[in-house]
This record gives C-alpha cells, structure tokens and sequence, in this order.
C-alpha cells in the first residue's frame, strides 16, 4: 500500500470507522495530494466522507460550500457525533457562534465550517478567508454552478473568483451526484479549477424500473397519477411543477402532505421530518423537496409533468431505491407540457439593463449593493448579468465590481453578452428536446440515460417499461462515430459523440447543445468530421 494510502485508510478509521471505497479512494488521495477535484458519484455512496478524510489528511480546516441549511445541519451532526469540531454559519448564526467560526479557520487543527454560498461572498468573511486561507474548500452539490443544472444559485458563480483571490489557495473538491459531460465542464469551468481530477462512477441503477406513461388530456393526466400513487407500494415522492399542484394532489391522496418553497420553513421540516419517520407516506412537492434527503426506502418517485431536462429526471428519480431494492420511477408525459420548460428558457436580458450595468462600473470599481442601487436591479438578477458581462469581457467581479481596461465599448458588450445569452438558451433548449426523446422513445430508456451522461453502455437495461415489454433492441457504438469521438459538423462546429447507434447518433456541440443526426444524412453530405487521435476536430 503506498505511503499516502495508509495515511487516508488510518484518518478514515479514526475519523468516520469507516475504509474508503474504490471511487472515493481515488478521489480522496487525488485532494490529499493537493489536486483540485470533480467526483460525480451516486447518491448514497459516501460523497461527504471525500472531503472530510481529505481535510483530516491535509490537517487544516476546511470550508464547505453547501446550499441547503437542513443538509448543512445533518452532515455537521453526524461529524460531531464522531467528536470532530464542526462550525454551522448561516443567515440565523449569532454574532458569538459566528466569531468562533471565523477563528476555527485560523487554526491548523482539523475542522469545517459549514456555510451557504451566500455567506461564503459575504465581505467580512472573505476578509477572514483572506488572512487564514483554509487548507481545503468543498462545494457540495456542485451541480447547482451550472446554468445548466436545474437548481442554479447565482452566488455559486463567484464562488471560483473568491477562491482564486486568496493568498494562499486551497485545494477545491466539487461533488455532485449527477452531471452530464457538459456540467462537469461547466463546474470545472465556473468553479476554476486546475487541472481537476475527474472521478466519475456508476450512474447505472438497476433497481430503478423507468417508464414513461403518455396522456393527453389534463384531466386524464390528473386520475392517471392519484391512480398511480394510490397503487404503488411504500413511501413516494410525487413532483409536481406548481405549488397550487403540491395541495390539489395531496388533497386527492392519503397520508400525503404539500411541500414547496412557499411553505413556511417549519412547515416545511414538519413534513419532512413526518416523512422521515414514516408518519407520512407521500409528499407532493415542488423541486424544492429533495436534495439531501437520505430515506433509503423511497419505493417510487412519480413525476406528474415532464422534468425541463434529463439532469433534473436522473437526480429527482435518484431519492428512489436508495437501499437497492427494487423502485418504480415513472412520468407522465404530455407533449403539450414542453412548452412550461420553453417558457423559462425563452427570455433574453434587456438590452438596457446590460447597458446601466456597464456605464454604472464604467466610472470606476463599485460594490454590488451600490450597484443593484444604481440599476434597480434584484441581487439574483445582477448576479446573472453579472456573469455575462464577465465572460463577455465587460467587467470583473473581485471585491468589486470592476471595468475591464480597454473593454469593448458598451454597445459592443452588450451585444457580446446577449449572444452568449442567446448561445445558452439555444442549449438549454436542445436539453428539453432530449428529454423529449426519452420519453417519446422506442427503445431502452435506462441505455438512453446512461450514455447521456457519457457511460458507454451496449446491451438494453432489461428494468425498463420497453426492455420489459421486449421492444428494445441490442445497440452497439456506430462504427463510423463512436461514442466519445471528437467531431466537427460544418455549422456547428466542434462536438462530442454522445450516442451512436445504427441509424442515428447524438452530438453535444460545444456551442449548439445536443443534436441528434441520421447517419445516412451525415454520410452523404459530409457533414460530420471526425478529429485525428489526440487533436481537435479539424476541416468542415
């Protein structure tokens, strides 16, 4: 066993009782060697223990970026329960508890900090960050980074930008239990990190039986559900895309109760704790309900309108089966329903509001409080705009927000940042339409799934309402595209091969989101060009 190894086998026993597993293994000693870190692991496979073990290898405090204050709370728990010092600073934190924090992370003892993105921005703490830079930063649910993933926080953006200001930077672990190629790149990209170790395992769940069930008409979609819920065996979850939904389902079913943002939050812990204890069978709910909730015995997760991506459907469907015993997830799938998610991404930024910004950082470094004065805009929406105006090469966001020298001028800018807006709703509607192809498929729907997050799989999943109806077909890796080839198509430009079967293949571009392409068609025109070994696409 080499040196390192024993050394994170011995801080796992002493920490948590535990010995590493093979993915967290590889993920823990690529931290402990000082390497920034992606792991995209299942949920329930010991993602938190990554970090934890690395930061008792590295002996220094930690930081962990968190989103939701319950997951803050249990995770904390569970540490001090192991006697290790563990700090919680959030919105309620008290001036005492918040000082003891901010200290912890001047010490070299081993230690966490728990805290939101939200305060992880705030001014007086990375003031404290500044003086006593932690050994090692966790950004849990890493997903939440990406414009592409379903549970986007505008403060996760400046979470990279803070980190790389410190004098010392700390070694970053991003972990998330689900995200295709392009999130991964997108966390990597927003978070900065150097040269990440990328450790990506087992987004295959064969206890999960997938089905689609096709309605429509509302009212039918409304019995066809409660039906459903009313059948199926064990604790459920059921999704649902408004609020006024989480009550007229509840109303309809027993043991049920609603569970959305809007909810008071002790209401809302109320039926998550009556949930956890069995006291509840159903909770009809919004996305709100869900991350980190670790209830092994989830039997079924029923989704009542389509989800806006597959990202969303794999992590929602995810919370089923957790104790590998076998679990229903089904949608019901309205075609109609599609045009909800449209909606959402149909919107591009004002013009004026892009322009205020820039003239308002023009005159000189402004703090973003000044800012959302000066333009009338929300904190979340400055934020996003913000992020634009960024990437667009308007503007940098340090302590404050700050003018480019030599920048575009503003008209340029503007229109710089509303086509990289443009670019992004392009791909996020090429997300909904494979959704739309999952559940208008023919064909295995679990294969589907798995080399949508970039796991070559051949053989149909045998567990899924086609494989069990005996229509699903043995697929091979086309043999003119093979999955994971770099290509260029002539108006696109360069891609990846995400799928690829006899007569089709699917391409994520880098800039045009995912395609799918007759192969016929790409043949005889040409269209496709496939990159030489180890180089980028080139002609087209």
């Amino acid at each position: 066993m080499r040196g390192i190894d024993r050394r994170i086998a011995a801080v796992a026993r002493e920490m948590l009782g535990l010995e590493p597993r093979p993915g967290q293994l590889e993920a823990i000693r690529a931290l402990a060697e000082g390497r920034d870190t992606l792991a995209v692991l299942p949920t329930g496979s010991g993602k938190s223990a990554i970090y934890q073990i690395a930061a008792g290898v590295l002996g220094g405090p930690a930081v962990v970026v968190s989103p939701l204050v319950s997951l803050q709370r249990d995770q904390a728990l569970a540490l001090r329960r192991r006697g290790v010092r563990v700090h919680v600073v959030n919105a309620a934190t008290g001036a005492a508890r918040r000082e003891r924090a901010m200290a912890a992370l001047g010490e070299r003892a081993t230690a966490f900090v728990f805290m939101a993105p939200e305060q992880l921005v705030r001014e007086d703490v990375r003031e404290v960050l500044r003086a006593a830079p932690p050994r090692l930063v966790a950004v849990d649910e890493a997903h939440c980074i990406s414009a592409w993933g379903h549970d986007f926080r505008p403060d996760y953006l400046r979470i990279g930008a803070v980190l790389d200001a410190l004098p010392r930077r700390p070694v970053i672990a991003a972990l998330t239990a689900t995200a295709a190629p392009p999130v991964r790149a997108e966390i990597a990209e927003r978070l900065r990190l150097r040269d990440p170790a990328q450790v990506v395992r087992g987004f295959d769940r064969p206890e999960l039986r997938l089905s689609v069930r096709t309605v429509h008409e509302t009212g039918r979609r409304h019995e066809a559900v409660v039906d459903a819920a009313r059948d199926l065996q064990g604790p459920g979850i059921v999704y649902v895309a408004t609020r006024k939904d989480t009550a007229w389902y509840a109303g309809r079913l027993e043991s049920a109760a609603p569970y959305h943002a809007g909810m008071r939050r002790r209401e809302r812990d109320r039926v998550q704790q009556a949930f956890m204890n069995d006291d509840l069978r159903i909770v009809v709910a919004t996305t709100a309900f869900g991350m980190g909730i670790d209830k092994p015995d989830v039997r079924f997760v029923l989704h009542a309108q389509v989800p806006e991506s597959l990202d969303s459907y794999y992590q929602e469907i995810g919370r089923a089966g957790r104790d590998g015993a076998g679990a229903a997830a089904v949608c019901f799938y309205r075609p109609e329903d599609l045009a909800l998610p449209r909606f959402f991404t149909g919107g591009l930024p004002a013009e004026d509001d892009l322009a205020a910004i820039c003239e308002a950082v023009a005159a000189g470094p402004v703090r973003r409080r000044d800012l959302a004065g000066r333009t009338g805009l929300s904190p979340r929406r400055l934020t996003a705009l913000l992020d634009l105006l960024h990437e667009a090469g308007m503007v940098r966001i340090r302590r404050r927000v700050e003018p480019v020298p030599d920048a575009p001028s503003t008209a340029d800018g503007v229109a710089r940042a509303l086509s990289l807006a443009e670019r992004r709703r392009s791909v996020e509607r090429t997300r909904i339409e494979m959704m739309r192809r999952y559940c208008e498929l023919s064909d295995c729907r679990g294969r589907f799934l798995l080399r949508y997050f970039g796991e070559p799989r051949d053989l149909p999943c045998g567990h899924c309402d086609v494989c069990l109806g005996g229509r699903a077909e043995r697929h091979a890796d086309n043999v003119a595209f093979p999955m994971g080839a770099r290509v260029r198509h002539r108006e696109w430009g360069p891609g990846v091969i995400v799928a690829g079967e006899d007569d089709r293949v699917t391409v994520l571009f880098d800039e045009a989101g995912y395609k799918e392409l007759l192969v016929a068609a790409v043949l005889d025109h040409d269209l496709l060009t496939r990159a030489p070994a180890g180089g980028a696409p080139r002609g087209g």
